[in-house]
C-alpha cells in the first residue's frame, strides 16, 4: 500500500531510523492489519476509527502471551504511524494515542564499577598495534559515553583535537560536541599518526575516512566492536559479559556520582528527552545506598 510505503521512508529519511528499527515498525503494522482482517474488524487500516477496536487488540495480544514489553512496542508503532496519517490528511482519528499499555517495570542497566573498568584498561597489551587500537577504543566508551554505532561511524573530521573535543553524529540526526581528556587526546594522536596507517595498510581502501580499522585494513563495525571488548574481557581474566551500551551506562553514572548536572549529563549522552538519563539517578541512588551500608559505623556489622 502506498502510505506504507510513504511511512516507511518517512521513518528512514526524516527520522533517519535504522533499517532494524523500521523492520520492527512494518512487521507491528502488518500484524495489526492481520489482525483487523481475520477478525473482521475493519476494511483495512484506513478505516480503523473505535477505539474499543484497540482494546481488541490488546486483548489479543495477551492471548497471543506476548510480554508487556512487546505489547508496548507493538502499540507505540501504532501510535506513531497513525499519527503519521493524520498528518498527512489521511485519516482523522488516532485510536492509539489514549490507550493504556501494560506497565513495564523499569529495569536498571547493568554497571561496571570503577574496579572492573580499570582491571580492563590494565590488561591492554598498549605496545601491539592492535592493543593500543583497543585501548583507545575502550577510553572513548567509556571517558565520552558513545554508542556502538557512533564510535563505528566516527570519521577523521569528527576529531577536532585542538578544540580537544569529538563531534558525534548521534540518533535521529542529533549532533553533538564531547569533550576529550588529556589522556585520550594524547593517545589519539599516537593512535592517528602511527597506529592507523598501519592498520589501513593490511587493506585496499587506503582513502577510508573511518577512524578505527580492523585488522583487515577496513572500517571497523559494530559486530567487530563486540568482538574486541569479548577479547579484552578475555586477557583481563575477568568472567562478565560486556557490550558497549554497559560502558555509556558507566560513563553516565560515573559523572552523575561525581556530582555533575542530570542535564550535562543528557547532552553529553545526545538523549533528546531528559526522562531517557534519568534511569541514571535510580543507579546513583543504588550506589549511594550501597556505599552507606558497607561503610557507615552503624550499618557495619560487628
Amino acid at each position: 500500500m502506498t502510505y506504507i510505503d510513504d511511512f516507511k521512508d518517512y521513518l528512514l529519511i526524516e527520522k533517519n531510523y535504522a533499517d532494524n528499527t523500521i523492520t520492527s515498525y512494518l512487521r507491528d503494522i502488518h500484524d495489526f492489519q492481520s489482525f483487523i482482517k481475520n477478525e473482521e474488524l475493519a476494511n483495512d487500516l484506513l478505516d480503523v476509527t473505535r477505539e474499543r477496536l484497540g482494546r481488541h487488540f490488546l486483548s489479543y495480544l495477551d492471548t497471543k502471551k506476548y510480554t508487556k514489553k512487546s505489547i508496548a512496542r507493538k502499540i507505540s508503532s501504532l501510535r506513531t504511524f497513525y499519527d503519521y496519517l493524520i498528518k498527512n490528511k489521511h485519516i482523522d482519528v488516532n485510536i492509539f494515542t489514549n490507550l493504556e499499555t501494560p506497565k513495564i517495570p523499569k529495569k536498571l542497566p547493568q554497571i561496571i564499577d570503577d574496579d572492573e573498568i580499570e582491571m580492563l584498561f590494565k590488561s591492554i597489551d598498549r605496545y601491539h598495534h592492535l592493543g593500543f587500537r583497543n585501548y583507545v577504543i575502550l577510553d572513548l566508551l567509556f571517558s565520552c559515553g558513545l554508542r556502538a554505532s557512533e564510535l563505528t561511524g566516527m570519521t577523521i573530521k569528527d576529531i577536532q583535537l585542538d578544540r580537544e573535543q569529538i563531534l558525534i553524529h548521534g540518533k535521529g540526526s542529533k549532533d553533538r560536541y564531547v569533550p576529550l581528556h588529556d589522556k585520550l587526546i594524547s593517545d589519539l594522536k599516537q593512535y592517528l599518526t602511527y597506529i592507523r596507517p598501519i592498520l589501513l595498510s593490511k587493506g585496499s581502501m587506503s582513502h577510508d575516512t573511518h577512524v578505527f580499522i580492523n585488522y583487515k585494513g577496513t572500517n571497523l563495525t559494530v559486530r567487530g566492536l563486540q568482538v574486541i571488548l569479548k577479547k579484552i574481557i578475555k586477557d583481563s581474566g575477568e568472567t562478565f559479559k560486556i557490550h558497549p551500551h554497559m560502558l555509556r551506562h558507566a560513563f553516565a553514572t560515573t559523572l552523575l556520582n561525581h556530582g555533575a548536572d542530570l542535564r550535562v549529563v543528557q547532552e553529553l549522552l545526545g538523549h533528546e528527552h531528559l526522562k531517557s538519563t534519568q534511569i541514571y539517578t535510580h543507579v546513583s541512588s543504588e550506589v549511594l545506598k550501597e556505599k552507606y551500608k558497607t561503610t557507615h559505623p552503624r550499618m557495619v556489622k560487628k
